[in-house]
């Protein structure tokens, strides 16, 4: 079996960006986008960011 080259370090990164990504989409309001105003989806989706680095 061949084992393809491939960026560890981008690798990695793309990880963590997935994850965070991830972790929001457990709240049902973000991943239904229950906030049809732009403005309240952002705050709440800022919220949620807050609220996930303070745990």
């Amino acid at each position: 079996m061949y084992q393809h080259n491939y960026d560890r370090i981008a690798y990695k990164n793309r990880w963590g960006i997935e994850a965070f990504f991830a972790k929001p989409k457990q709240w049902r309001r973000i991943a239904a986008r229950y906030d049809k105003i732009a403005a309240n989806f952002l705050g709440f989706v800022k919220l949620a960011a807050i609220m996930l680095r303070l745990k």
